[in-house]
């Protein structure tokens, strides 16, 4: 069983920065597809950012250009650094995790989720 962990969140300024990281348990992180997703009160949950095995990255419109994702394999760990964040970007943010295992197929976990607030 995969465990993750997020921290990071907190309340920001509008134009502030903050960066969440992730930390995985086990040893399929290094293939294992990382992803943060974010869901805002009454809205649905939103894919934000991807990283692949690969290192190749995507992310959601919205946060082209201010948010990136980063992972470090030798930590187990998968970073979201935001920066010009702004009052949308207020929402859980929860790290996800697709993981193929050998014999059992491809296991989704996610974490518990770190509150962002961006607020004046």
């Amino acid at each position: 069983q995969v465990q993750l962990v997020e921290s990071g969140g907190g309340l920001v300024q509008p134009g502030g920065s903050l960066r969440l990281s992730c930390a995985a348990s086990g040893s399929t992180f290094s293939r294992s597809t990382m992803a943060w997703y974010r869901q805002a009160p009454g809205k649905q949950r939103e894919l934000v950012a991807v990283i692949n095995t690969s290192g190749t990255t995507r992310y959601t419109d919205s946060v082209k250009g201010r948010f990136t994702i980063s992972r470090d394999n030798a930590k187990n760990t998968v970073y979201l650094q935001m920066t010009s964040l702004k009052p949308e970007d207020t929402a859980v943010y929860y790290c996800n995790a697709q993981t193929l295992v050998p014999l059992t197929g491809i296991s989704d976990y996610w974490g518990q989720g770190t509150q962002v607030t961006v607020s004046s």
